[in-house]
């Protein structure tokens, strides 16, 4: 308690530019991989991207972040057991912080996509055995996050695959492409535009003191999505194309059209990672700050300090800016070819993945999330359409990065502790 007293402002600085370094790795790596789609598609230019996701990765995690900022916070390991000596949370969820954020840069320049989610929690787990004792972790809870991780990729492929599908038999096999694009594209554009809605309206504006009712809510979401396929469907008579062209010029047009539609989908994946993965930087920082401004009280939930989110947002957009261009490459060029109508079907059903485990308060890998739906796209055309030693890479890294994660967590934890404690 002394120590907290003692080094308390100092304590909350270092763990701010851990947190900083950790949300720079997500953007490094995590935003990488939800923009990489869009890019590795050539629908988006890599500038592009970074634009749309500094507006909608800064709105989803400062809007709708909050629920899964909790779980990662108290979820995973119980605050009982660092009653008696909250120094120890303290130190364990900024050696936390340091070691995903340092495993993250690592693997970012490497190109490897890895989990932010199995780095943090892999951490957390780490130094709360060391630090109690492996009754601090709660392994009920870690088994649910575990067993997400293999159930969230199998859902995304078979959505991406759904979606993809549909689109190849109401547009890509029918006599008239182009007509039927113009027909059904809108229809995606205005679904993509219901998903960002759905999770903006009933979690997200709940977080700034507006609660509306179900039926306001369908109306909203509804309306908004309407007003955004009109939009397309606008956008896409603007589109110039030639109608006496031949069946694989038309395919191009389709395209292209598909391109406008990846605009849509970047968005809202980018608002899902947002609201999703923010909470793997400032959970275990709202954990340090919390417990550091009650006292050494160790709360099962703390209200978020106005800078908390914003530094996490900021972190996310300029780690994509500066070292995301790797990881966009493997994900969006390396493990089968993207066309914008692939990596649109891969985007929007890695979305709706997100947004639902968003709003469950479950911090699901969007790595994982998305390279399924990107598998499930490939699978669509035959298991040949896959690089598999690309595919078993990313496999590998997944496997390595939990215990990676923890054993750095161990090392700065004891070094930290060191530090403070003399």
């Amino acid at each position: 308690m002394d120590i907290l007293t003692t080094y308390g402002y100092t304590l909350i600085i270092v763990a701010a530019v851990f947190g900083f370094i950790m949300a720079y790795g997500v953007g490094a790596n995590d935003v990488a991989n939800a923009m990489g789609t869009s890019v590795g598609s050539k629908a988006l230019t890599v500038k592009q991207a970074i634009f749309i996701a500094a507006i909608f990765e800064f709105a989803g995690a400062y809007l709708a972040g909050g629920s899964v900022t909790s779980t990662i916070r108290s979820g995973i390991v119980d605050p009982v057991h660092f009653a008696s000596a909250p120094e120890l949370m303290v130190f364990g969820m900024i050696a936390a912080l340091l070691a995903a954020g340092t495993w993250l840069l690592v693997a970012s320049y490497y190109g490897w996509p890895v989990s932010t989610t199995h780095s943090i929690v892999g951490a957390i787990i780490g130094f709360a055995a060391v630090g109690v004792g492996v009754d601090a972790v709660e392994w009920g809870k870690v088994g649910g996050i575990v067993g997400s991780w293999v159930v969230t990729p199998v859902l995304a492929g078979i959505l991406a695959y759904l979606i993809f599908m549909s689109a190849q038999r109401l547009i890509f096999d029918t006599d008239n492409p182009l007509a039927n694009a113009k027909k059904y594209v809108p229809f995606y554009m205005a679904f993509a535009a219901l998903m960002m809605a759905l999770v903006t309206v009933t979690k997200g504006l709940t977080h700034v003191g507006l609660n509306l009712t179900t039926e306001q809510n369908i109306w909203i979401c509804g309306g908004i999505a309407l007003v955004v396929g009109v939009i397309g469907k606008v956008a896409i008579s603007r589109v110039h194309i030639d109608p006496q062209a031949d069946k694989e010029m038309h395919f191009t047009n389709v395209e292209k059209i598909f391109g406008i539609l990846m605009i849509t989908t970047a968005c809202c994946m980018a608002f899902a990672h947002g609201s999703n993965d923010v909470a793997n930087a400032i959970g275990p920082l709202a954990a340090v700050v919390s417990v550091i401004q009650s006292g050494g009280e160790i709360a099962g939930k703390a209200k978020l300090d106005w800078w908390i989110l914003p530094l996490g947002a900021v972190g996310i957009v300029i780690g994509l800016a500066t070292l995301g261009a790797k990881v966009i490459k493997t994900v969006g060029t390396a493990i089968t070819h993207l066309t914008p109508s692939r990596g649109f079907a891969a985007e929007l059903s890695a979305a709706t993945t997100v947004v639902i485990a968003s709003g469950t308060g479950l911090p699901i890998s969007t790595t994982q999330t998305l390279v399924g739906a990107v598998l499930g796209v490939g699978l669509a055309r035959g298991i040949a359409a896959l690089n598999l030693g690309v595919v078993r890479n990313i496999f590998i890294s997944w496997v390595v990065t939990l215990p990676v994660g923890a054993a750095l967590a161990i090392v700065f934890f004891y070094i930290i502790k060191a530090i403070f404690s003399v």
